[in-house]
């Protein structure tokens, strides 16, 4: 009796994940692989400024990578594993965010800098430092917009600032844009980071102000204004009638690719920051009524969307996520250093983990080091079956 008792809840539960995968052929989002750009915005640092960064920051760097011990290095060594300079790290550069769609880019990222009242980075402490120096002809610095109060796109305030779309909002126009141009195209993972990270490298610098309830709240409107909530997969939609956001995601909850064509999945980033981090789930213990799905780790209600950018530490830990229906990011290529000694190591790690998102800073031919190195989607196109979790005779279909 007690073998018919564990078989029959066996066989219930294998029903249970089948019906919630749907027809074998039809994948869900978390049953898909695609091929994402890092820091997509970026439009390259001045070399001028960043030697005059380097010569700063640099030697503080190295000191404080070698002081580290024990947990705390090893914690670092996950998120920043090889050697280089700050130059080597921040040598990348991209065309429009439209651009990196029709290259078949299917993840994007997008740091965001709080900005109220308007007009906080306007006037970057770089860019005076270089003036200061005599150097008349700078990198362009496109200031639209930034006098304007609103979320700020960049990565290092006073330093690393140019942008290819200024205002959060006016990034996520152009991807709308672009949406609406292409409205079969495969669901878009968008990921955002909230900086708050001072790097007060030069005279002058300015400390960005910290995410707070008020910040996430404008962040998520302008989401919903600008995408739609129709263009939108949200983690209400993903816990359905489950009592949490994680057991809606270990359900296998996710939407069909189907059903989500021609939409956008927003992940959030903190850096760490445990302040934002509860900024933007406490009151909403399953993201409720949220636009973003947040960084988490397993067994957080919110659990959803897992950050695993090192896939040659986690290469055994991935899979096992993935399969319990955890949406994974990791990186194929981290501050350049692959592409400078042409080793697909990461990237074909990544790849094979099964981690959804895979990003890179050299999905394009030429990266600045005469290296043939550049990461493209194993058997092309925008997205893939998941080589870890697709179901069975896994298809996709084009269209709804």
């Amino acid at each position: 009796m007690k073998k018919l008792v564990i078989g029959l809840a066996a066989s219930c539960a294998t029903a249970a994940l089948a019906s919630a995968q749907g027809p074998e052929s039809e994948p869900r989002i978390n049953q898909i692989q695609v091929v994402g750009t890092h820091n997509s915005y970026s439009q390259g640092i001045d070399p001028r400024l960043m030697a005059m960064a380097e010569a700063i920051v640099g030697p503080v760097m190295l000191a404080r990578m070698s002081s580290l011990t024990g947990a705390a290095k090893a914690a670092a060594l996950e998120y920043h594993p090889n050697p280089g300079s700050l130059t080597q790290g921040l040598n990348y550069r991209y065309t429009s965010l439209s651009a990196q769609l029709d290259a078949g880019m299917r993840s994007l990222e997008i740091d965001i800098n709080n900005d109220p009242e308007g007009g906080r980075y306007l006037h970057p402490a770089g860019y005076a430092a270089l003036k200061a120096k005599s150097v008349v002809d700078p990198l362009p610095l496109d200031t639209t917009d930034m006098e304007k109060p609103g979320l700020k796109v960049f990565h290092v305030a006073d330093f690393d600032v140019r942008s290819s779309c200024n205002l959060f909002r006016t990034c996520l126009s152009q991807l709308r844009r672009w949406s609406d141009a292409h409205p079969d195209h495969e669901p878009i993972f968008i990921l955002v980071e909230a900086k708050s990270d001072a790097l007060p490298i030069f005279p002058g610098s300015i400390a960005p102000l910290p995410f707070d309830r008020k910040a996430f709240a404008e962040m998520d409107q302008t989401i919903f204004d600008v995408i739609g909530r129709d263009h939108l997969i949200t983690p209400d939609e993903v816990r359905g009638s489950y009592p949490t956001l994680e057991a809606g995601v270990r359900a296998h909850h996710w939407p069909t690719v189907r059903a989500a064509r021609g939409k956008f999945v927003f992940l959030l980033l903190t850096a760490l920051d445990p302040a934002a981090l509860a900024a933007y789930h406490q009151g909403h213990p399953n993201l409720e009524r949220r636009a973003a799905f947040l960084r988490a780790s397993p067994g957080d209600s919110y659990a959803a969307f897992l950050l695993m950018d090192n896939a040659t530490m986690r290469a055994k830990e991935i899979p096992s996520l993935v399969r319990q229906g955890y949406l994974v990011r990791a990186r194929a290529d981290i501050e350049t250093y692959e592409a400078r000694v042409n080793d697909r190591t990461r990237a074909d790690l990544a790849f094979r983990s099964g981690a959804q998102i895979v990003s890179t800073d050299f999905y394009q031919p030429g990266n600045g080091y005469g290296t043939p190195y550049v990461v493209r989607l194993p058997g092309g196109g925008a997205a893939r079956c998941n080589p870890i979790n697709a179901p069975a005779g896994c298809l996709l279909q084009r269209g709804r």
